[in-house]
């Protein structure tokens, strides 16, 4: 008789999204993964595969999670204010997740031999680069961003920034260097 799945999925996922985050994939054994989502192997295997798959698993959740934070940051009447957030939540210091971007690791570590890894990083990023481009268009639309701007290159600009941001916030603590960045980046709107 098949036992129940004792585990709700997104739970766990969290809790492997954790480790793989802090460690990196190639540095995150299956038995951290056991320890870490309080799970047995054989569970894990049989609900989300071998790590590879796992791991593929945990990029989508971390897509769900956090990218949803980028893609829907327009809680604001002004596109420059919801860019600003933006760019804010990646120098914000959260005391639950570790520093920088599971994004920017995973492109660092896997993209280049990995090709399922590489798709779903190129997808994410285009998908940031896709949401600040409709800010700025929005933006230029509204005047509240200088017209004559190509909204492409600046979308362009403002994601190559955000990603250089998303590293060095795993290498620096110094807050006033990342807010400087910040407003130097959101200076070019005006």
């Amino acid at each position: 008789m098949a036992r129940s799945r004792e585990f709700e999925v997104n739970t766990v996922l969290g809790k492997a999204m954790g480790v793989f985050w802090e460690k990196g994939y190639e540095k995150t054994s299956m038995q951290d993964l056991v320890t870490e989502m309080g799970v047995h192997r054989r569970s894990i295997y049989d609900t989300f595969g071998d790590k590879h798959d796992l791991f593929m698993k945990v990029i989508d959740r971390y897509e769900e999670v956090v990218g949803t934070r980028i893609y829907h940051a327009d809680g604001h009447t002004s596109p420059k204010k919801a860019i600003r957030e933006i760019f804010e939540r990646v120098i914000g210091k959260k005391e639950d997740n570790p520093r920088g971007c599971l994004m920017v690791n995973t492109a660092v570590e896997l993209a280049i031999h990995d090709e399922e890894a590489a798709a779903k990083v190129n997808e994410s990023f285009s998908k940031t680069e896709a949401r600040l481009q409709e800010l700025v268009e929005l933006g230029i639309q509204s005047g509240e961003i200088a017209a004559g701007q190509d909204a492409r290159k600046l979308a362009q600009f403002l994601n190559n920034t955000l990603l250089g941001l998303r590293v060095l916030v795993k290498t620096t603590e110094d807050a006033e260097k990342l807010q400087g960045i910040v407003d130097t980046t959101l200076s070019m709107l005006d």
